[in-house]
């Protein structure tokens, strides 16, 4: 047999291949392996959705939590799982920032997996007490600016998505602060409260209830346009910070060998059950913007977070694990 007809037959038996498993996509219940707590934004976010797309897909779509080590326990689960689109992993810029923050890891980042579409964003939020002298984000640079060193912001821990957003308002505007790390969102807003901190970077949604009651002030988001539950407060671009944009996501991918029919059945479903009604007003009350993407669009949003991440994490000299 010639080459080009071996070449023929070979893809024409790949074509039917990935027919065949379109065609038997889902023969079991669908595995979304979460690496994160139960309780969380992304835990939440992944559980809405599942429940809507187990209705689409005719079978029961599964939450398993996997938490721990930068997100590299459930990477490396589904990374190793049967690639036939049953087992997927909730993706977040979580995934993106561990690229640049281990040393080595089970999985490549980029070439391991085959993402199926975002899910949602979310906003981040630079925050003083409310009593602060500070009323804007141009006040706190322009104090920042003028004295050197002596602005402490809080984040929660090193090489989390909040302290890298606040390394990267750092650079992005060019001032000589303290990033002040801490275990957790509690122990951020009660040193904020406390008066131990100047200012913090922190998601949204879990101080949102803190800013409603008037015990901590938004003076930015960081995402490319305002927060529909906080319309009033400015984004850092409109306060002076032109190139500083940074928000939080959620996708959903597949093992990388995945057929494409299988991806392109799962993307259709994930995105019917993204822009659902009901989903997207229970995303809403998380502070979420329900959006899905083509598989394509996803995957450019992973290379270009990991390689944005992985410059803050460089320029800030944080030592990989």
């Amino acid at each position: 047999m010639s080459f080009q007809r071996l070449a023929g037959a070979l893809l024409a038996s790949l074509m039917l291949a990935s027919l065949a498993a379109a065609q038997t996509f889902p023969s079991k219940p669908v595995r979304i392996v979460v690496p994160f707590g139960a309780g969380g934004v992304a835990d939440l976010t992944a559980r809405t959705v599942a429940q809507k797309l187990g209705e689409t897909l005719g079978q029961p779509v599964i939450i398993e939590n996997k938490p721990g080590a930068g997100g590299v326990v459930a990477g490396d689960a589904v990374a190793k799982a049967e690639p036939d689109g049953h087992t997927l992993l909730l993706m977040s810029n979580g995934t993106a920032v561990s690229a640049g923050l281990f040393k080595s890891l089970p999985f490549d980042t980029l070439r391991d997996f085959a993402p199926v579409s975002t899910l949602g964003f979310f906003d981040i939020a630079i925050i003083t007490p409310q009593d602060s002298k500070f009323k804007t984000l141009g006040e706190l640079l322009a104090f920042a600016r003028a004295n050197p060193g002596k602005l402490n912001v809080g984040s929660i821990n090193i090489g989390s998505t909040q302290n890298l957003a606040a390394e990267l308002f750092k650079t992005s505007a060019g001032v000589d602060v303290q990033i002040v790390p801490f275990n957790g969102t509690p122990a951020v807003i009660t040193a904020l409260r406390g008066g131990q901190i100047d200012a913090a970077v922190e998601i949204l949604g879990p101080i949102l209830p803190q800013i409603k009651a008037n015990a901590l002030r938004a003076l930015a988001v960081t995402g490319d346009k305002r927060a529909a539950v906080l319309p009033e407060v400015p984004t850092a671009r409109e306060s002076g910070l032109p190139t500083f944009v940074a928000s939080s996501w959620n996708a959903l991918a597949a093992p990388a060998k995945t057929p494409k029919s299988v991806i392109a059945r799962l993307n259709k479903d994930i995105a019917a059950a993204v822009n659902s009604p009901d989903v997207k007003a229970k995303l809403q009350n998380l502070n979420v913007e329900a959006r899905s993407s083509s598989p394509e669009q996803a995957a450019d949003l992973l290379a270009s977070e990991t390689k944005r991440w992985g410059e803050v994490i460089v320029r800030a000299r944080i030592p990989t694990q």
